[in-house]
């Protein structure tokens, strides 16, 4: 437990990519906070803070008299670093926030496995708004029982995953709103071209659009008869996610072990 006035201290894992750039920039203009260390493989430098090239590093850095004891750390790197990330918080006792998307089934669950003995934060979106969205359509989902759900994410060029793991998480609460209408879930459809047949009943089709310099746009579409439903989020900036991660930092410091996935 942090008294008061006292910043958070954040390692940063992925510090020089387009999103730990972000949240660096936005740590700056905070006074709650601050980022102690970096880790990313490209091992560029900071002013403020030193960057390791892993973060078993800081463990060696810990040993030569680096003070880099943190209060949390925010993951936005890459698949490949959850292991890593896991292993140095659950050897510390460290909270953290896993804001990268792209995991395996296997990759989920080794994160809910850490959630037994430190605090996590893990979710597919960090902005406020895509989890209310969320929980918009899960209610819409309850209601329109016999709609037809289509959803639509698109995202810059440069995005390798699809469809986004904000897709995905909106899809399953689709299917979290039919299973508490009593309701069957239904399944995803991610391909139609190769398959001429009609639309069955029970699937949630969704489509991933990929271009230019597309922050983020999620549609949920509730497809009647005669009538059409759709829900929207677009993302301006890269900020929103940014704030959203410091905002989960800063609250899981104050959590015990276990997983969460909103800021109460």
């Amino acid at each position: 437990m942090l008294k008061n006035n006292e910043k958070i201290r954040i390692i940063l894992s992925g510090a020089c990519g387009k999103m730990g750039r972000v949240i660096a920039s936005l740590s700056r203009e905070r006074g709650d906070c601050e980022i102690i260390a970096g880790v990313d493989i490209s091992g560029e430098a900071y002013a403020e803070f030193p960057v390791y090239k892993h973060i078993n590093d800081i463990f060696d850095a810990e040993k030569s008299g680096a003070k880099t004891e943190a209060d949390v750390v925010i993951d936005y790197s890459h698949p490949s670093a959850l292991y890593g990330v896991l292993n140095y918080c659950k050897m510390n006792g460290t909270p953290a926030v896993i804001a990268t998307t792209g995991y395996s089934d296997a990759d989920i669950g080794e994160i809910k496995k850490a959630s037994e003995q430190i605090p996590v934060f893990f979710t597919f979106n960090m902005s406020l708004g895509v989890n209310l969205l969320s929980e918009l359509v899960k209610q819409a989902a309850k209601v329109l029982l016999d709609f037809d759900v289509e959803i639509v994410e698109k995202h810059h060029n440069l995005k390798k995953d699809a469809p986004s793991g904000t897709a995905l998480m909106l899809a399953e609460a689709v299917n979290d709103g039919l299973s508490q209408a009593g309701q069957p879930a239904r399944q995803y459809v991610y391909d139609r071209h190769n398959v001429r047949r009609t639309r069955g009943e029970n699937e949630i089709g969704l489509h991933s659009v990929r271009g230019g310099t597309i922050v983020g746009e999620h549609d949920v579409i509730f497809a009647g008869h005669d009538e059409v439903i759709t829900l929207s989020h677009s993302a301006a900036s890269k900020e929103i996610f940014a704030a959203g991660s410091i905002r989960a930092a800063i609250f899981l410091t104050n959590c015990p072990k276990g997983l969460y996935n909103k800021v109460q």
